[in-house]
């Protein structure tokens, strides 16, 4: 009986901290119940050493433990072999990820940005700052840490948040109500962090969280509350639009017999109270930002380009993989989408084009252009600043006047922001950079128009053409360049030029009569790309 009894205690505790999942596929489960096996078996032999001091088996167990552990070790080691090789599975590897479309208009994903709307906190900087307002309280950063970034829409503003976490188990026995609050970093903008204690006047407290303890503990909560037949993947912090804290938890299962993974659903759990609603992927609530883990989207692309002729292609013909990881990026109407660049497998420096996932629904767009990979902007980008020493964060797609274009900013090696580059995704070579974003945008548009915009000839012409007269025109030197800023008569914005651009622009007074070209975007104050005086060049005949 004692035996018995031990058996059900360690299969409790087995049960209880590793929390498998019972289901076809999920390995989990067969490899505790053949440890269990293991110990029955080691639990009903009873050995006796003789006189002889020779070793006798006097007690048998029973062969039903024999049978059960053949059993689980065919399943766990003969099923696995033809269910889930891709040597036999390769056409389903493929095309798990889906019907990859080619992408015709850039702008259907990542429509045009103002460059106040560009990223330029990245996650290691956004933990800084949020380390940062944590030291200023020392009663609270005794007790909590932070959690991980998570990078989300809140309302229209892009926010890196992440929670307070307990610190330990002593610190979680103190304070088990729940840690108060999160932490948010504006995405764009790296003075804007702040700490959350409260939402609509009403204290936080996350109970349910990874570093809880016992039934607190967010993955075994939602495990004993009935999920415990499907994957949960990804426990993402999110905040809804009026900042109250979820986790958002993916569910998955297993498509390809032992392999596969393949998001189905989504849970909600209320951090505080530990509410979990389950969604499916179609009908989750629009705050939620993203769904499809990273990780899975990064194996099946990778499956896509590499069965693309089956499992038996030795010569690597067509082949394609990613280039640097998947980057979370945001694009049309505010959908959020997984970013790759796409290289044959062979290559380091180009890439054959991008593809963007859809976050949420998982369609696949693929853009067929050459170009650099995230590493050979980052070199390229450091290469122009090579005596400062500064590093890039991680290149971000835009639509720069229809020009498919990586961002990023260069840091010291403090992790502070000093300077921001553009890089051309069509081509390395064109590269802008400057101490800020308008800067930064002016340098890149002048190297892309001195290019002579040979690396996009089939995009669609985004310029306006305009005769006026001048009614304001003031100059500033920024780091040793003239910049003039003027106004005219027949449109509303401010533009702004460089001496560089034009060697009349210095010499341009009010009432001068002037010729301008310039690309539409979003801007209040806008870059001109050509510059004419019409005054000087009629005095000059």
């Amino acid at each position: 009986m004692k035996k018995i009894i031990l058996l059900v205690l360690v299969a409790f505790l087995l049960f209880y901290f590793n929390l498998p999942v019972i289901g076809y596929g999920f390995l989990g489960f067969p490899i505790i119940l053949l440890a269990l096996c293991v110990l029955a078996i080691i639990l009903f032999t009873k050995l006796e050493v003789g006189k002889d001091k020779k070793v006798r088996l006097m007690e048998k167990p029973k062969k039903i433990f024999f049978m059960l552990l053949g059993l689980i070790l065919v399943y766990i080691m003969v099923f696995p072999l033809f269910t889930s090789l891709p040597m036999f599975r390769s056409e389903s590897y493929k095309n798990l990820i889906g019907n990859v479309v080619d992408g015709k208009k850039i702008s259907n994903h990542i429509a045009p940005i103002s460059i106040d709307e560009i990223r330029v906190v990245d996650e290691d900087l956004a933990h800084l700052l949020g380390e940062k307002i944590l030291g200023s309280q020392p009663a609270l950063g005794s007790q909590v840490e932070l959690g991980d970034f998570c990078i989300q829409k809140v309302g229209h503003d892009l926010y890196w948040v992440a929670p307070l976490l307990h610190s330990g188990f002593f610190k979680w026995w103190n304070n088990s109500e729940g840690t108060p609050g999160y932490v948010m970093v504006s995405a764009t903008n790296e003075r804007d962090v702040k700490l959350v204690e409260n939402v609509n006047g009403k204290a936080i407290k996350i109970k349910f969280q990874p570093e809880a303890f016992f039934q607190s503990e967010l993955a075994r909560h939602i495990y004993l509350n009935g999920y415990t037949t499907v994957g949960l993947e990804d426990y993402t912090f999110e905040i809804d639009d009026a900042g109250n804290p979820f986790w958002v938890v993916t569910l998955f299962e297993k498509k390809i017999g032992f392999g596969g993974n393949d998001a189905v659903g989504v849970l909600v759990v209320d951090a505080q109270t530990g509410t979990i609603t389950p969604y499916t992927i179609a009908n989750a609530p629009q705050w939620i930002d993203r769904i499809q883990p990273i990780s899975f989207i990064e194996e099946q692309l990778n499956d896509w380009g590499e069965y693309v002729h089956g499992y038996w292609n030795f010569s690597n013909a067509n082949k394609l993989q990613i280039t640097e990881g998947l980057t979370l990026v945001y694009g049309h109407n505010n959908r959020s989408y997984w970013y790759t660049g796409l290289t044959s497998v062979g290559k380091d420096e180009s890439a054959v084009g991008f593809i963007l996932v859809d976050t949420r629904t998982k369609e696949a767009t693929f853009y067929k252009q050459s170009g650099a990979t995230e590493f050979a902007a980052q070199s390229s980008a450091e290469g122009k600043v090579q005596e400062k020493g500064y590093k890039t964060s991680l290149p971000i797609p835009y639509n720069i006047n229809n020009i498919p274009t990586y961002v990023m900013t260069l840091k010291d090696d403090g992790g502070l922001v000093k300077m921001y580059a553009m890089v051309a995704i069509s081509d390395y070579t064109i590269v802008g950079v400057g101490n800020t974003m308008r800067e930064t945008l002016m340098s890149y548009k002048n190297v892309y128009n001195m290019a002579g915009n040979k690396i996009n000839p089939n995009s669609e012409s985004n310029k306006k053409q305009l005769k006026s007269i001048v009614t304001r025109i003031h100059n500033d030197v920024k780091n040793g360049n003239s910049f003039y800023y003027f106004t005219v008569k027949d449109y509303p914005n401010i533009f702004v030029g460089s001496s560089q651009l034009s060697n009349q622009l210095p010499v341009t007074i009010v009432g001068d009569s002037v010729k301008v070209s310039f690309d539409l975007d979003l801007e209040e104050v806008i870059d001109v790309s050509s510059f004419e005086n019409l005054n000087l060049k009629t005095k000059s005949k």
